[in-house]
């Protein structure tokens, strides 16, 4: 605690000292205002370039700043571009170290002046910003070893670090390519305006203070004036409304492509793993798959054209689980029988490729077909032993433990039993894991994540605990959920990245949905209990019998009634025209709002297009046009 305690004095120490310096330096009023448009174009540079992991144009602006004005206004460039670039993309422990961090590639930039004369080629000014990349991410990689507890070692840094290469080798090299492609321009148009506009009025000592000097001398009140700046320029953003679980569920609907299946981001390939996973969101949020129809295609067609690929554990359980919710068989499906296949995976220990999450969701799956008793219980005693003595599991015995194989093994031994002492010591292990934002990260050291946090809420419901009251930080895990969710319904990963936006809300929504698995057979739209079919691209075109699909499925020896609906009752007095004609209207009321919709989406998408078009051409040609104006 020591080791902690003294961390976090040097980093207060660097941040606040940084600031005063700044403060003490006296700069211009110019100096203040070109310090907060570099800040703001800090900011920006973290920002647009937020989908891509870890390349970040800030690193280089505050390198670059300090090498052309200074230490003082580099540092403060770097200290703010953290806090307000952090207002988007979440604030948290981190924000501190990162001040710190990109403040120190001011300071860097300047001793590079100082060393170089500034006088420093296009090539030794890239290499730079990739070697601060690096120190950057030697010191918020320290930051995770300090900030969540455990182990204060060098081995453990060390450990930590490695697992972070990858991340520090993407910072460094596109730290190398903006600066060898626009670094020596912005030291130009620094240099210029620094030297053009920056000055000083000259008085004698029987003259008054001119309004010139006044100005040249704001002091103090520097840092506020950069702050107000940039913090008003984030307070024009307004904020995105708050999205349901129902909007989360009808993203997924939407996204569905025309062979009925899911990929993971929209508009990728159909695959069945984001099918299957997909399906299991729907059906938590209470749509029936088999009602969700692209192309004439639902996803339990999809998974049916693609069996043969249904091979390895996995596949075989997020399919079974889903066929289950659906209401389909998974013995005769598409001419396999899965649940066959899958107990031929199981080991003589009970496990499934000796792996926690993978028996876990064995057990699920196993449980949603009603398998005995005394063919879970040998998974579940294999569970039992693979707990780690911190309570929690990792995704192999011995391994650390994690909040997703906690939260799967959670719900395993719920659907095999009772989760008695095992289950108890889960809950605390996954109450420790929790960090400040409420939400759960992929392992310790890391941040929150969606998928994360939706295992560790699944778990929790399965072990009777009620998600609510899991709170660090004053937010729940169900909080943190909510505040990942976009305007258009979907989950983000994180409160950085935004991968995989189709696999995430289907776990998100698990999770928001308070459902544990496995999830119980869900009603059809013709059904009590079930929610409509939904209008527009995603609408259930059937043909005047309304069975078309469902009897192909059936030929292909699925099983009787599996898809709950093949075999449906004709209501009396009800004639074959009568319900072709209501069938036609309907289709063709869906066809209509599928025409107005692509009308909308196409319209939006033209307006953003030719904007950002717009935007690009007038940035280009103003930058040309400026460099052509410079001697």
């Amino acid at each position: 605690m020591g080791w902690q305690a003294a961390s976090f004095a040097l980093l207060a120490l660097v941040v606040v000292g940084g600031i005063f310096w700044y403060e003490r330096s006296r700069p211009s009023s110019r100096i203040v205002a070109l310090v907060a448009a570099l800040a703001a174009l800090a900011v920006a540079g973290r920002l647009v370039l937020a989908p891509i992991p870890n390349v970040v144009a800030t690193t280089d602006i505050a390198l670059i700043t300090g090498y052309a004005l200074g230490g003082a206004p580099g540092f403060a460039v770097g200290a703010l571009a953290a806090p307000v670039s952090n207002l988007w993309l979440g604030q948290g422990p981190w924000t501190p170290w990162q001040m710190a961090g990109w403040g120190l590639c001011g300071l860097a930039g300047a001793a590079l002046a100082a060393g170089s004369g500034r006088r420093m080629g296009r090539l030794g000014l890239a290499v730079s910003c990739a070697a601060a990349g690096f120190a950057y991410g030697a010191l918020l990689d320290l930051s995770t070893m300090v900030t969540y507890g455990g182990e204060q070692s060098l081995d453990r840094y060390l450990a930590l670090s490695a697992r972070g290469i990858p991340f520090n080798v993407a910072h460094a090299t596109g730290n190398f390519v903006l600066a060898l492609a626009a670094g020596p321009a912005l030291v130009r148009m620094i240099s210029r305006y620094r030297d053009r506009l920056d000055f000083v009025w000259h008085r004698t000592s029987a003259e008054r203070p001119s309004m010139g000097a006044v100005a040249a001398t704001p002091g103090r009140s520097a840092m506020l004036v950069v702050l107000s700046l940039v913090v008003a320029l984030a307070a024009t953003v307004p904020a995105a409304d708050a999205g349901t679980p129902t909007d989360a569920r009808r993203y997924l609907e939407r996204h569905q492509n025309s062979d009925g299946g899911f990929g993971a981001t929209p508009g990728s390939r159909s695959n069945p793993g984001m099918t299957a996973w997909s399906m299991l969101g729907l059906s938590s949020a209470g749509r029936n798959p088999l009602d969700l129809r692209r192309g004439g295609n639902s996803p339990v067609d999809y998974l049916r054209a693609h069996a043969d690929g249904i091979r390895s554990a996995t596949d075989l359980e997020r399919s079974i689980l889903a066929l289950a919710a659906a209401g389909v068989s998974p013995y005769a499906f598409g001419g396999h029988d899965l649940v066959a296949a899958l107990r031929a995976e199981r080991g003589g220990s009970g496990s499934f490729s000796g792996q926690v999450n993978i028996t876990a969701f064995a057990v699920f799956a196993l449980r949603s077909v009603s398998a005995p008793d005394d063919e879970l219980d040998r998974s579940a005693d294999w569970l039992r032993r693979a707990q780690n003595r911190d309570g929690g599991w990792g995704f192999r015995p011995d391994a650390p433990s994690d909040a997703d194989s906690t939260g799967a093994a959670l719900q395993a031994l719920a659907a095999a039993g009772a989760p008695g002492k095992a289950g108890a010591e889960g809950i605390r292990y996954l109450r420790r894991a929790q960090l400040a934002d409420g939400g759960f990260p992929l392992a310790s050291g890391g941040s929150s994540n969606s998928q994360s946090t939706a295992w560790a809420v699944q778990g929790a419901i399965a072990a009777g605990t009620s998600p609510g009251s899991m709170v660090n930080g004053g937010r729940d895990p169900l909080e943190y959920l909510a505040a990942q969710q976009a305007a258009d319904g979907h989950y983000r990963y994180s409160a950085s990245t935004d991968q995989t936006p189709i696999w995430v809300t289907a776990q998100a929504l698990l999770a928001v949905n308070r459902r544990a698995f496995p999830l119980g057979r869900v009603p059809r739209a013709s059904e009590p209990g079930g929610i409509p079919v939904p209008e527009g691209p995603a609408a259930n075109k059937q043909d005047s019998n309304g069975a078309r699909h469902h009897a192909k499925g059936s030929s292909q020896g699925d099983g009787t009634g599996n898809e709950g609906g093949e075999k449906r009752k004709r209501k009396p007095g009800a004639s074959e025209s009568d319900r072709g004609e209501r069938a036609s209207a309907a289709l063709a009321a869906a066809e209509a709002d599928e025409a107005a919709d692509e009308d909308s989406t196409n319209t939006t998408r033209t307006y953003g297009l030719a904007g950002l078009g717009a935007l690009a051409v007038a940035l280009g040609g103003g930058f040309i046009w400026y460099r052509r104006r410079l001697p």
